[in-house]
């Protein structure tokens, strides 16, 4: 037993001896509990902070720790803000892929690598050294972000295109791929205005738009990617000047626009004068072969605004991404960024740097997508084994599988019932700007081992069943 789960093992026995004692208590000694539980010093001591961080005890330095009593928990009439607060926006609770789900469910939902797959050992060493250096807890050199690590995106970016274009003045760090974006749509847009974006496509992506108040124009997506005389029209016809899209395995479905795509959408950018959002969100999660360049590797003339994120490579505690694009755009992203968000950590910074520096980050590359590529396999056997869901295509990089459901069934309904038998998944319709076409789930497979995706879609194929 590792010593976080004994501390938590220990904290669990504390707390019904709390329960039992009144306030002011003192509690036994360490060497008393460490005895008592067959633990040593240190993971009792871990067991006391959780026991403080939840306001159970007190620690006073040189009298003890003691029992604390929380005060009854007061109530008071807030009926008054209904209408104080006016009109609900139109943004929607986070997607069910953040959402927290109950002990011992199968997390089909999440689109976070599960910790197995993830280098770990690296981001515990970066966090040593970069512990040590004393400066290391100031806010950030610059509020653009660190320069080493702006260097690195640059030059990440720089290699997939002809070379030459993008430098550290080019890049803007910011606490994950999320932030990015609000901050892009914050700059180039305002209350009312219309943007154009790929359906179905990012729920946070959707989410951020309408926290930003803006018109969402979809424009359908295929296998290919999207015809680039339907973006023409859109932004034509809506007067529209900003794009968001995924070319790159596109959250859900994990389809990779094709190379005339590209250039036909390329063609538009120019001839409209427009901007296009590209959220390289899985640049290092490919499951094949390489993944294509990055639209903004080769964009000379600024059309083209690029976020690359680290999160769901390096770990989900570790937000850090890229915002890089060349032009007076990123001038005017740089003047209102602090609305939302002043600056990213150094610490945080530095600890992203040491790891995608270090020896070892190309192998844990390897091993998350070695890890990532057993689970797709499993999961799309276990679906094909299902006589109700439909895989169209297997992806060749991201997180999930986009699964095609019964016309009769409805996927809200559908997640709501296999979470109740213990599996979360991710209904279809978070995923669409506007009607969905038809009834689909993403079904995940980076979070959950792949010893549990025949049992769990065996209760999503039950439910599918019932429900027609």
């Amino acid at each position: 037993m590792n010593n976080d789960s004994s501390a938590a093992r220990v904290a669990g026995s504390v707390r019904a001896w709390i329960a039992s004692n009144p306030s002011a208590t003192t509690l036994p000694s360490t060497r008393t509990l460490a005895r008592e539980h067959g633990v040593g010093p240190v993971t009792v001591q871990h067991a006391v902070q959780l026991l403080v961080a939840d306001g159970v005890v007190e620690t006073k330095p040189g009298a003890g720790t003691f029992v604390v009593r929380a005060e009854p928990r007061r109530t008071g009439d807030v009926s008054w803000q209904s209408t104080a607060l006016g009109p609900s926006p139109a943004v929607d609770f986070p997607g069910s892929g953040v959402r927290s789900v109950p002990d011992g469910t199968t997390a089909l939902h999440t689109g976070y690598p599960s910790p197995a797959l993830l280098p770990g050992a690296l981001v515990r060493s970066a966090l040593q050294r970069v512990a040590r250096e004393p400066d290391a807890y100031l806010g950030s050199s610059a509020p653009a972000g660190e320069p080493a690590l702006r260097s690195w995106f640059a030059r990440e970016l720089d290699r997939g295109g002809p070379g030459g274009l993008f430098d550290a003045d080019d890049v803007v760090v910011t606490s994950g791929g999320q932030a990015a974006i609000s901050a892009v749509l914050r700059a180039l847009t305002a209350p009312g205005d219309t943007i154009v974006m790929e359906s179905p496509t990012y729920w946070g992506a959707i989410a951020a738009a309408r926290a930003q108040g803006l018109r969402i124009v979809p424009v359908a997506r295929s296998r290919d990617g999207i015809d680039p005389a339907d973006l023409d029209a859109a932004l034509t016809m809506h007067d529209a000047r900003v794009f968001y899209a995924q070319p790159t395995y596109a959250n859900p479905t994990g389809s990779v626009w094709t190379a005339d795509v590209r250039a036909g959408v390329r063609d538009v950018l120019v001839r409209r004068k427009a901007f296009m959002l590209e959220d390289d969100w899985a640049r290092d999660l490919f499951l094949g072969a390489q993944p294509p360049p990055p639209m903004a590797a080769g964009d000379v003339d600024g059309h083209i605004l690029y976020v690359r994120s680290l999160t769901k490579s390096v770990s989900p505690s570790v937000r850090v991404a890229a915002l890089v694009s060349r032009g007076p755009v990123l001038a005017r992203i740089r003047a209102t960024r602090w609305v939302g968000e002043l600056l990213v950590p150094r610490l945080t910074q530095r600890i992203a740097l040491d790891v995608v520096s270090s020896a070892g980050w190309a192998r844990g590359g390897a091993g998350l997508r070695r890890g990532l590529r057993a689970r797709r396999d499993a999961l799309v056997s276990a679906v094909r084994d299902a006589s109700h869901l439909t895989v169209e295509a297997v992806p060749d990089g991201g997180v999930g599988l986009w699964v095609a459901l019964p016309k009769r069934v409805d996927p809200a309904e559908l997640t709501a019932v296999c979470l109740d038998r213990g599996v979360a998944l991710s209904p279809g319709h978070e995923w669409f700007p506007a009607e969905q076409p038809g009834p689909f789930v993403r079904l995940a497979f980076a979070g959950e081992s792949e010893d549990r995706y025949v049992e769990a879609v065996q209760v999503v194929e039950d439910a599918v069943r019932e429900s027609m």
